[in-house]
């Protein structure tokens, strides 16, 4: 193994909603995994507007690491909404924090 090890990150809850799926689009739809750790960082930054400094502490992880998730999370978001995937959350490394 190389490297340092993935520290879980921390969220106050898991998402009700799991799964979201476009409307319209013929066929089958592809779809992107969103993280439950990408979703948080989303929730944190985005829809509660709390600042980097603030979010990364309630998720135990640098500013950096922090904002690479969010960078991550945005693009696969993106890339589903151009494309009309399915966005699932599901996976990565997570804690829920009491």
């Amino acid at each position: 193994m190389r490297g340092r090890p993935v520290k879980p990150r921390m969220m106050t809850r898991e998402p009700e909603i799991r799964q979201f799926s476009p409307r319209g689009r013929r066929g089958r739809p592809g779809y992107i995994n969103l993280k439950y750790e990408g979703y948080e960082a989303i929730r944190l930054y985005d829809y509660m507007e709390l600042d980097q400094k603030e979010a990364s502490s309630r998720m135990r992880v640098s500013q950096q690491t922090f904002s690479r998730i969010l960078r991550k999370a945005r693009k696969d978001l993106a890339k589903a909404l151009i494309n009309g995937d399915i966005i699932k959350i599901s996976g990565g490394n997570f804690r829920i924090s009491k």
